[in-house]
């Protein structure tokens, strides 16, 4: 069993911002698999899928970008997925904008979707995709930037980004393994 887990915050007002990448990534998902987020549970809104045999839990939490990990930990447990088991999607802006980076483990980094997730659960050693919102001609406070929303003439650049996150999360539901996913998608586009 696998859980991809989408970041984001649950708000309509945050939906097209650079803070819902995990979100919109995970909306992706579902898509690519033909399945719906249609419950609400631990904390997320959750859809389930199976692929190649195997049980997938796709999720957004509703907790909040900065309490991620509540619902994360609540999911986790309930399941009882082990934690190699685990894919989290977020936003990253310490990449330029519309790139993605596949890590099989790390630190939280500056996000801190990520550091209430590892803080909640104990856990680091799980696979994440990245997905870069750095733009060097903005210059304004982190903070004020993840949550602005994403300008038209970027939007393309960042659904595709969004949509290869979906696609990579897939082939790794389907169990292969994080390395080789890694290779594929970590090459430019």
């Amino acid at each position: 069993m696998y859980l991809i887990v989408g970041l984001g915050n649950p708000e309509k007002k945050y939906e097209k911002t650079f803070h819902n990448m995990g979100f919109l990534a995970a909306g992706d998902l579902v898509e690519l698999l033909g399945v719906k987020f249609k419950k609400t549970e631990c904390e997320a809104s959750v859809a389930e899928a199976y692929v190649s045999g195997e049980k997938v839990i796709i999720a957004r939490p509703l907790t909040y970008m900065n309490n991620s990990g509540r619902a994360v930990k609540q999911l986790l447990a309930k399941y009882k997925i082990p934690e190699e088991n685990l894919l989290v999607i977020y936003d990253d802006y310490d990449l330029p904008k519309g790139k993605i980076r596949i890590r099989a483990s790390g630190s939280a980094g500056t996000h801190n979707g990520m550091r209430s997730i590892i803080g909640e659960t104990g856990l680091k050693n799980f696979p994440r995709i990245r997905i870069g919102i750095r733009d060097e001609n903005v210059n304004i406070p982190i903070i004020n930037y993840v949550l602005s929303e994403i300008s038209k003439p970027d939007y393309e650049l960042f659904a595709n980004a969004c949509r290869r996150a979906a696609e990579a999360s897939a082939e790794f539901a389907n169990g292969k393994d994080i390395q080789l996913v890694m290779g594929k998608f970590n090459a430019e586009p």
